[in-house]
């Protein structure tokens, strides 16, 4: 049986004992340090959403540094139209979602437009753009009485209850931004609905409706419980996702655990573009969670990591096991069951991926193979408006900001040209040694592009040898001219654990990163113990 520690409670045994937090070693005699995390506090950390002002800065720094791919995501945010200053909200009294009258997409318009106009203040402190973001919201919030429609309008107030929060949170404090008034309506107009969602689910058998309905109400819960610092609201979504009998809890959203990482989503024999739909609003949820210091995304042995591994695996167009699916439809909850997975909508493009790659393969050091596959396919990430005219299911634009750390060519983390050391980040008082160990005597190394590939890097030594594998262990060796050497001297720079380190994955044995190991540097297949991940980061520095 796995022993589930909250963040929570280690933060509160370490403060007490004033000793770092430590989980249990999978390798005697070892620890394993828990990533960096906001202390667990009574009161609430703003801005505290989806992003930290922590979070901000980095944006902020990187952009201003034109470090790759959070430029690349820049302008993709600059480029969409409705992240422009000049833009003018269409306010409604009364938003419908499904029958006649609808006009819920006037509001999804007017809500991505708020949080790319607030996303570019936060970044550039242009102003135009908080003015623009701040009367996005104050018009909203001055005009809008109801949200409602058929049973589609519990769906319109929990997307858009989630992602005005969300702008709001960002936005608080601004000069002129009536943040009284916008807490009002989010409480009378979104959570009442919300809350009547979960708790009676529209007079329906508790499983008829799909886990992304469940997810987006959750969102908006907790969102508004943090916005209006409202413990008992974030109490509830975090319970119902624990807890809840509804499909979007975690135990409903992922019913099956198949081998190889992989958990069965709930929607998947469904369709695929519901089911992206669910996996991003849950990372949604889990991001905030995580940054009041709830850690979701960990809970029930990182259950909803191995759902996101699966979705991304069908998606990339591999196949995946599947468990014959069996649920109540309807009032009287008659049965209906589903025994393939769906190819439709197989491959969407939805925004979702980099806030997955970026907790579980950058923060947690985990090694999310088709995550990390899928983030790259869909870099970067676009955001409302993009992926088709009623596309504003995600607030996206994910690369841009949750991206923690890279090694592409431009990103200031390796670029070619330069001489750095490399420090393990979980062994901080030794580097990389020219005798192909670790220890206290670093050795400069000229960062080049890669014998192989000149995508790729090679680094070489003051005595002009190249870092190599052979027969699985590192070596500096002379440059024999062969094919086999260049490409065991080649090696991609993948994100490392912490922020600026990298991984070096072998070219010619992709999968297989430079590792430290009883002080000998080798070649070794990823796996995912607590210690691979920080035992193949590296700091690349400049030396001494």
């Amino acid at each position: 049986m796995t022993t589930q520690l909250s963040r929570r409670s280690v933060l509160k045994a370490a403060a007490a004992t004033g000793a770092a937090a430590v989980l249990p070693a999978a390798t005697a005699g070892a620890a394993v340090v828990l990533p960096a995390v906001p202390a667990a506090a009574e009161a609430f950390k703003h801005p505290g959403l989806l992003h930290t002002q922590t979070d901000f800065d980095r944006m902020r720094a990187q952009v201003n540094a034109g470090a790759q791919p959070w430029k690349a995501g820049w302008d993709r945010l600059t480029a969409n139209g409705r992240s422009k200053s000049t833009w003018k909200p269409r306010p409604l009294e009364t938003v419908v979602r499904g029958g006649t009258g609808a006009n819920h997409v006037q509001l999804a318009i007017d809500v991505a437009a708020a949080y790319q106009n607030a996303l570019r203040w936060k970044i550039s402190g242009e102003k135009a753009h908080g003015d623009a973001a701040r009367d996005i919201l104050n018009a909203w919030s001055a005009a809008l009485k109801a949200v409602t429609g058929n049973a589609d309008r519990y769906l319109a107030a929990g997307i858009l209850g989630w992602q005005l929060a969300n702008v709001a949170e960002i936005m608080r404090g601004y000069p002129g931004f009536d943040f009284e008034r916008f807490t009002k309506m989010m409480l009378t107009v979104f959570y009442p609905m919300n809350d009547r969602f979960l708790k009676e689910h529209n007079g329906a058998c508790i499983t008829n409706y799909w886990a992304n309905w469940d997810l987006c109400t959750m969102a908006s819960v907790l969102a508004i419980g943090v916005l209006c610092d409202d413990r008992a609201k974030v109490d509830q979504a975090v319970d119902y996702f624990k807890h809840g009998k509804g499909n979007g809890s975690i135990m409903n959203a992922v019913p099956f655990l198949h081998p190889g990482g992989l958990g069965q989503w709930q929607e998947s024999g469904r369709d695929q573009g519901h089911t992206s739909v669910g996996v991003g609003w849950m990372a949604v949820i889990c991001e905030m969670a995580w940054n009041q210091g709830i850690d979701l995304y960990g809970y029930a042995d990182d259950r909803f990591m191995k759902g996101a591994e699966y979705v991304a695996k069908y998606n990339l167009g591999e196949s995946v096991p599947f468990t014959t699916y069996k649920w109540g439809q309807g009032t009287t909850c008659v049965q209906r069951q589903q025994s393939e997975i769906s190819a439709a909508g197989r491959g969407a493009a939805d925004p979702i991926w980099a806030l997955l790659l970026n907790h579980y393969g950058v923060r947690r050091g985990l090694a999310v193979p088709y995550i990390e596959a899928y983030s790259k396919r869909v870099a970067p990430e676009g955001g409302g408006g993009d992926y088709g005219g009623s596309k504003y299911d995600h607030l996206g634009f994910g690369t841009l900001t949750f991206t923690r750390a890279t090694a592409g060519s431009g990103g200031g983390l390796l670029a070619t040209g330069v001489s750095r050391v490399f420090r393990p980040v979980n062994r901080p008082e030794a580097y990389i040694q020219a005798t192909g160990r670790i220890g206290a005597e670093p050795v400069t190394l000229r960062v080049v592009p890669g014998l192989a590939d000149a995508k790729a890097y090679s680094f070489v030594d003051p005595e002009g040898r190249y870092l190599r594998h052979r027969d699985f262990l590192i070596r500096f060796e002379a440059n024999d001219g062969t094919a086999l050497f260049r490409r065991d001297a080649t090696f991609h720079a993948r994100p490392g654990t912490a922020e600026g380190s990298v991984r070096l994955e072998s070219l010619n044995y992709p999968g297989r990163f430079v590792r430290h190991r009883a002080d000998r540097l080798r070649l070794d297949k990823t796996d995912n113990t607590a210690l691979f991940r920080p035992d193949t980061s590296f700091h690349p520095t400049p030396p001494a």
